[in-house]
């Protein structure tokens, strides 16, 4: 945990920003697997951990606006639950360890809600677990389909509050992406031909376990990188293949880090690979250079998609007007996706709170193919951390799809995209702060350049 007066002095700035009413804030509850005793691994609510700081299962927290109090409740341990789990601090001395000296029941919570229901307003975040949608049911009479419930209020107030890191976010931040890139650094210094993908996924979760966090998300370690979110680790290593692995580490208060890497198989890259690789990381570092203060991240992913859409076109892959065809969104055959999102106590910071309010800062997204799913897509602030993580992908379904509707033909040329249908998929990815002057890689470097990643894996070659 942070020092007590950092979570003090984030409520306070939370409560004037809000104005009146309650605040409810709810923790996590353990989530049993296939029984109740055997649960997945814990991870506390975010803002939770923003506010109060404790990585404890069951809690709730309130905010009082008018009487300008703080209270945590939850029920301390019994002495059954001791003989298993140990001894542990009362939820009273936990507060106080986060600056907050008034603590109840979960009877006690449920008291006050039910009384405050009916006269004042109460305050709470967008549900994302059953069970805050069941409480939220029990002890305020929210539908469990009402998805406008939420306090727009608190929304907005949570995500400008959130979305500007401290000093000693940075730090943690920095610290968490160097262990990132160590789980990348182990991939390549490990993978051989022959290995399973779940082989070399293993060695990249150890490198998180070992450093005393967890992964911030399913690892991505796959010869398919072309699906986006694969998360199969099935397939067998070969010679030629490229290998992309997506991977991030989690510290144990929750930071996050994300980077993803691509990488031969084999000790060198393909010709074919070299120069598409060398387009994909062109267009990366495009997306880099554009960030700064005042720069809507809009202008970052079409700086990628256009090197990328331009680049294609020395294979024959893309032709006519470079501008003209990403705005009308033809680049998105190879990039369906977004160039980055914002990132911090999750992976996807504040995504449970709704994109629109976080990433858009309360514009509409957009509905274009690929342009809507930049999660990203508001003015860039000294403080933001996102991720820079633009690709390229050849996904034959989608390419069987443009082609059989002779979607963009002025801009796409088939005969040959089809030549790299079995190619699969590029991204490089960093995770950047945004400063003053510009930017800053956080972390460790990862290997990008063809250079530097056939080095890395020269070492499992060895």
């Amino acid at each position: 945990m942070f020092d007590s007066t950092i979570y003090i002095e984030r409520r306070k700035k939370l409560k004037s920003a809000v104005g009146s009413g309650l605040i409810l804030m709810l923790g996590n509850e353990e989530s049993p697997m296939n029984y109740l005793d055997n649960t997945y691994h814990f991870r506390q609510d975010s803002t939770f951990l923003y506010y109060f700081g404790l990585n404890r299962s069951g809690l709730a927290a309130v905010i009082d606006l008018d009487e300008d109090e703080e209270l945590i409740y939850g029920n301390d341990l019994t002495i059954d639950e001791i003989v298993w789990m140990g001894s542990q601090p009362t939820i009273a001395e936990e507060a106080e360890s986060v600056g907050v000296s008034k603590t109840g029941s979960t009877a006690d919570l449920v008291n006050v809600l039910k009384a405050a229901r009916a006269n004042r307003k109460v305050h709470f975040l967008p549900p994302y677990r059953p069970e805050h949608k069941i409480k939220l049911l029990e002890w305020l009479d929210v539908p469990l389909d009402d998805h406008k419930a939420a306090s727009r209020e608190l929304i907005t107030a949570v995500a400008n509050q959130r979305n500007i890191k401290s000093a000693e976010e940075i730090e943690r931040l920095d610290k968490i992406v160097s262990v990132t890139a160590d789980m990348h650094f182990a991939a390549m210094h490990y993978a051989l031909p022959g290995m399973t993908e779940a082989q070399v996924a293993a060695k990249v979760y150890e490198v998180a376990l070992a450093n005393g966090g967890d992964i911030s998300f399913p690892i991505i370690a796959t010869i398919n990188g072309q699906t986006l979110h694969n998360h199969y680790h099935g397939n067998t290593l070969s010679e030629g293949d490229l290998f992309l692995l997506d991977a991030g580490a989690e510290d144990e208060m929750g930071y996050a880090g994300d980077m993803s890497s691509t990488m031969p198989v084999s000790p060198t890259f393909t010709m074919r690979q070299r120069e598409i690789y060398e387009v994909a990381l062109a267009a990366h570092e495009a997306a880099l250079n554009s960030c700064g203060p005042g720069v809507n991240f809009k202008d970052v992913h079409f700086a990628a998609c256009r090197v990328i859409f331009e680049g294609l076109k020395a294979f024959g892959l893309t032709k006519g007007d470079t501008d003209q065809a990403v705005a009308e969104g033809a680049h998105a055959l190879f990039l369906p996706c977004g160039t980055g999102h914002l990132m911090g106590l999750d992976v996807h910071d504040m995504e449970n709170l709704g994109e629109e309010f976080v990433g858009y800062a309360g514009q509409q997204k957009s509905t274009q193919f690929g342009l809507k799913s930049l999660r990203l897509g508001r003015p860039l602030e000294t403080g933001m951390v996102c991720t820079i993580e633009p690709g390229i992908y050849f996904i034959p379904e989608l390419i069987d799809l443009w082609s059989s509707e002779g979607k963009f033909k002025e801009f796409l040329n088939y005969e040959k995209i089809n030549d790299f249908r079995d190619f699969g998929g590029i991204r490089n990815e960093e995770d950047v702060l945004i400063t003053d002057s510009g930017f800053r890689v956080l972390g460790k470097p990862l290997a990008k350049t063809i250079d530097e990643v056939e080095s890395a894996r020269a070492l499992a070659f060895a």
